[in-house]
């Protein structure tokens, strides 16, 4: 492996000797490597060296097209900044596809992550990163940003797939599982109301990040401040309201997305503040009113989505999400239904909250 590692390494003009590799597990979809030079001036480095999975990722190169798009951009505007940098290739290429697979070469960013939501300041200050992160991307050419998952966050979409395989029944699964129908279609009309308005000309594209977790925010070691957002595959054409909405989905349930036990689900309205406020501080100026709007109802939107999803993947026989046990789908099914209900009782205290957010940093100036 060294001598693998070595000539991908050697391709994008890695200089010095190359000492040795360790592999980061903590991912699920790429095979990630960070890799250790020693330079000409004798300074040790560290580089972090992706094998892509193109099974999970059909179009790699519009993929880091985009991804070498908007990291130019954001430096371009920061260029003092701890910023994401992909090594280029001698053709200018930001990867090396050959035989051997897709491959691709960053800067490794001495930090923290975190996976949990306990900490406010590190909540607060990862809505800040995300927020930051659209502020910075505003004014780009969405057109120039390719569209590689078409129908990502359309619920419409998601919804006539799951109806379409709630009809066919492959498995004879649709019986069981009809409580759990009833409420997602009764609920349709709300929980497509963002892809209804996007699709009405009533909000505008961005570029959004599309996995907005906590734990792709890099964060100092000592401060917890945000260094940079991280894991940009994902990167393509949407709404803002969708990347809030996930985070809110992923951050404010005290339960894990699978959890069993639908009784202890319940929302953090302190995790909702912190995140609301560090996003809106950076946010709350580009911002139209129609997207103001949709932020309180964002979480409950994704959650429904989510569910859409979970209960067709189990209805088909799990072809999709990795499961852990055969009913597991229906299982995170259950969980983010019991979520979108807890969701749809915090709405108006939530939009109170981005209101007071909003008021409070309009007008004021980023850096």
């Amino acid at each position: 492996m060294n001598e693998e590692l070595k000539r991908i390494c050697d391709h994008f003009d890695v200089v010095g000797e190359f000492l040795s590799y360790e592999e980061i597990k903590n991912g699920n979809v790429n095979h990630t490597y960070r890799v250790e030079y020693l330079s000409p001036k004798g300074k040790q480095k560290s580089y972090i060296l992706q094998k892509v999975n193109t099974y999970a990722f059909h179009h790699p190169v519009e993929i880091m097209e985009n991804i070498d798009l908007i990291t130019e951009h954001i430096h371009a505007k920061q260029p003092k900044r701890t910023a994401l940098h992909f090594h280029h290739t001698p053709e200018g290429k930001t990867y090396l596809f050959d035989e051997s697979g897709f491959w691709r070469l960053f800067n490794y960013i001495e930090s923290d992550t975190f996976n949990d939501c306990e900490n406010l300041t590190v909540v607060r200050n990862a809505g800040e990163a995300f927020g930051e992160f659209q502020h910075l991307l505003s004014d780009i050419d969405v057109q120039k940003v390719y569209d590689t998952t078409p129908g990502f966050h359309d619920t419409r979409m998601r919804y006539a797939k799951m109806i379409a395989d709630m009809k066919e029944d492959p498995l004879g699964r649709v019986a069981e599982v009809r409580e759990e129908l009833d409420f997602l279609l009764a609920e349709q009309d709300r929980a497509c109301q963002i892809t209804d308005l996007y699709n009405a000309g009533a909000l505008p594209l961005r570029v959004a990040h599309n996995d907005t977790k906590i734990n792709n925010v890099l964060f100092e070691k000592d401060t917890h401040k945000a260094l940079v957002v991280i894991d940009l595959d994902t990167i393509m054409p949407g709404l803002i309201s969708h990347d809030f909405g996930d985070a809110i989905r992923y951050a404010t349930n005290v339960v894990a997305e699978d959890c069993p036990d639908c009784d202890k689900v319940a929302v953090n309205m302190d995790v909702f503040r912190a995140f609301a406020d560090g996003f809106l501080s950076q946010t709350a100026d580009i911002l139209t009113e129609r997207e103001i709007d949709t932020l309180a109802v964002s979480g409950y939107v994704l959650a429904c989505e989510l569910a859409t999803r979970f209960l067709d993947d189990y209805i088909i026989g799990d072809p999709y999400f990795h499961i852990g046990y055969p009913t597991h789908n229906l299982v995170r099914t259950r969980c983010q239904i019991a979520f979108a209900k807890k969701l749809l009782e915090k709405q108006n205290e939530m939009d109170a909250i981005i209101r007071e957010c909003v008021q409070k940093y309009r007008g004021t100036k980023h850096e």
